[in-house]
């Protein structure tokens, strides 16, 4: 079994409460908007990071994260993207792959809105974990956890980070 912290738009900022929420993963996916390189570099001194970069991410980010990463996680076939949409309403770049060749997770990240979707169409589940940061327009600051057992994926949880106290603002920034 392994276990998942699935985090994304941080946009430069990390709570510390992610580490307590996150102590017992054995990995931690970001689906992009890390924001800075001292955040990608905390979360890997912490626990294994699979990421991808997102639209505010700059060029250290994208040389170590790709924009699309594909990866089998025990028997789990894994897409992971950062602008990716959903189900019925798939990003024109990802849409004829994702119809041809359907993963069984699918994770965005992008609009700050937390979901959990199963496209029936494809049979795959679809996870977007919110932002956990506090640049943007969400009302409460999320993450998931989850364990992927063989083929199973299962024990998803959320976690509110609490309330975002800047909503609107959607920018980098530095401070983590």
């Amino acid at each position: 079994m392994t276990r998942i912290g699935l985090i994304s738009d941080t946009h430069s900022f990390l709570d510390d409460a992610v580490f307590k929420h996150f102590e017992n993963c054995d990995e931690i996916w970001h689906a992009g908007d890390f924001g800075n390189m001292a955040l990608v570099d905390k979360l890997t001194a912490f626990k294994p990071l699979r990421g991808v970069y997102g639209n505010i991410d700059g060029k250290e980010i994208r040389q170590i994260c790709p924009e699309n990463l594909r990866f089998k996680c025990e028997d789990v076939d894994v897409w992971m993207t950062h602008i990716g949409g959903y189900p019925d309403k798939y990003d024109l770049r990802i849409r004829q792959e994702i119809y041809a060749n359907p993963p069984q997770l699918f994770i965005s990240g992008h609009s700050h809105i937390l979901k959990v979707i199963f496209d029936k169409k494809i049979n795959c589940l679809h996870l977007n974990p919110g932002a956990a940061g506090k640049q943007g327009w969400q009302k409460v600051r999320t993450l998931m956890r989850f364990s992927i057992d063989g083929a199973k994926i299962q024990d998803l949880q959320v976690i509110e980070l609490g309330v975002n106290k800047s909503p609107g603002k959607m920018m980098g920034g530095n401070s983590i």
